[in-house]
């Protein structure tokens, strides 16, 4: 495999101290162990790849899911869980740009249709999720970005159709969200939840509906023939009609060769708390459940759980390696702390981090790999894929068996990833886009 990080980055080190591993345990599943056929082959147990297994499995088609690692061992179960708006990161000036108005909307509505397709599966299938928040609430860490977000307000009706409110910065402390703020945004879309339960509320559905599932199952290669695709998994092969890849961040340069030069992993980290007290929650002045992130161009997001630990989370460092992550740890408590000075001697005993996934146009993909017949991706969600990675599974299903989808499928996920230009050597621009991103975020 060629991935772009080290091997480090992609073993148990960064995963280590996930505060989600230990709030319920997920069933194991066998290993790929002996040649197989199915119509369907998914590479990746995570949001997208059970979904779309969930749903072709009900419509009678026999899928077979291949997991390196485990279920939920990526991104899909060690994110902060939001289930909001987002996917991808364009403005709404270059979807204008690329799509016209009514492509901007189109996605935008698609974003809202995330996060009610996560709440019907939540609802369908009896999953409890430790669901909280009502919608939200981007914080300005700048007198000059509450400006910035009541002209975003002002799109808010066209673009999503939703409820929203302006905050002063007077607002924030009765609502329970004090802090070095200037006022807010909340935005009536989306809720917290835990991943790794919702992952195993998805994982438990699609084997119910007859998916298999084979976890430490590496696909090694994978080969376009005349009856279909080959893939090489634990030194058996695998023959499927059609393939879905669902590797999102943890995708490698080689599986397929289309893939190079086309997504951007990058990392994030995350730290939760012991359980806060009634008095240091007083202390600090945060009470609200609500999900909140700052104005930041690398920014911080945070919300209070059902169990009253407190979640932190920013952008992560550039290199991996046990000392890069020490040191992202580091940077990352130093920035709570000077968020929430009242909690600097709180213990933060969970920390960890994961890759998210970013494109070249800064949206998402969804939909058949050009030029390769019977191979479908959906992967690229910048940070938010609980609900459009989740979504984005449903439509590959659709897609996979020739339907028209009833879901929307707009436009602006359509477009095939383009490449980085500096291809394998993209990453060489990271350190100078966040030194950018910082100096901005002055």
């Amino acid at each position: 495999m060629k991935r772009l990080f080290n091997e480090y980055a992609y073993g148990e080190g960064p995963r280590a101290g996930c505060w989600w591993d230990e709030t319920c345990e997920i069933p194991a599943q066998p290993e790929f162990s002996a040649a197989a056929r199915t119509d369907v082959a998914i590479i990746g147990a995570g949001f997208t790849g059970l979904t779309a297994a969930l749903f072709l499995a009900r419509a009678g088609i026999t899928v077979t899911v291949l997991e390196a690692q485990r279920i939920g061992w990526g991104a899909s179960g060690r994110n902060g869980g939001f289930c909001c708006l987002g996917g991808g990161i364009a403005d709404d000036a270059a979807l204008d740009s690329r799509f016209g108005t009514k492509g901007r909307v189109e996605f935008r509505r698609t974003e809202v249709a995330a996060i009610q397709f996560v709440e019907s599966i939540i609802e369908e299938n009896t999953i409890d999720v430790d669901r909280h928040s009502h919608g939200e609430t981007s914080l300005a860490h700048r007198p000059k970005d509450l400006d910035a977000l009541k002209t975003h307000a002002g799109s808010i009706a066209e673009n999503y159709g939703v409820p929203h409110q302006i905050h002063s910065a007077e607002d924030l402390a009765p609502m329970g969200m004090a802090g070095p703020f200037h006022g807010g945004l909340t935005v009536e879309a989306g809720f917290g939840l835990n991943p790794r339960k919702y992952i195993r509320g998805l994982a438990r559905a699609t084997t119910a509906a007859g998916a298999q599932i084979f976890e430490k199952s590496l696909v090694t290669s994978m080969d376009n023939r005349i009856d279909g695709w080959a893939l090489k998994v634990n030194g058996h092969t695998l023959k499927a009609d059609q393939v879905i890849l669902a590797t999102n961040g943890y995708s490698s340069e080689n599986l397929p060769d289309w893939l190079a030069g086309r997504y951007m992993p990058s990392q994030s980290n995350v730290i939760v708390t012991r359980p806060l007290s009634d008095d240091e929650l007083a202390e600090a002045g945060w009470t609200s459940e609500q999900m909140a992130y700052d104005t930041r161009n690398l920014l911080h997001y945070f919300r209070l759980m059902p169990d009253r630990r407190f979640l932190f989370g920013m952008r992560g460092g550039l290199r991996s390696g046990a000392k890069a992550e020490a040191k992202a740890k580091a940077k990352i408590r130093t920035e709570f702390d000077a968020m929430f000075p009242a909690w600097q001697t709180v213990e933060a005993a969970h920390g960890w981090s994961g890759m998210v996934c970013l494109a070249r146009d800064l949206m998402p993909f969804v939909g058949q790999v050009p030029d390769q017949r019977g191979l479908w991706a959906g992967m690229c969600y910048h940070g938010n894929g609980v609900a459009m990675g989740s979504y984005s599974g449903a439509l590959l299903a659709q897609l996979v068996q020739e339907k028209t989808p009833d879901l929307i499928y707009p436009e602006t996920i359509r477009q095939p990833l383009r490449r980085f230009e500096l291809g394998r050597w993209r990453r060489a621009v990271m350190p100078f886009a966040y030194a950018a991103f910082m100096l901005a975020d002055r």
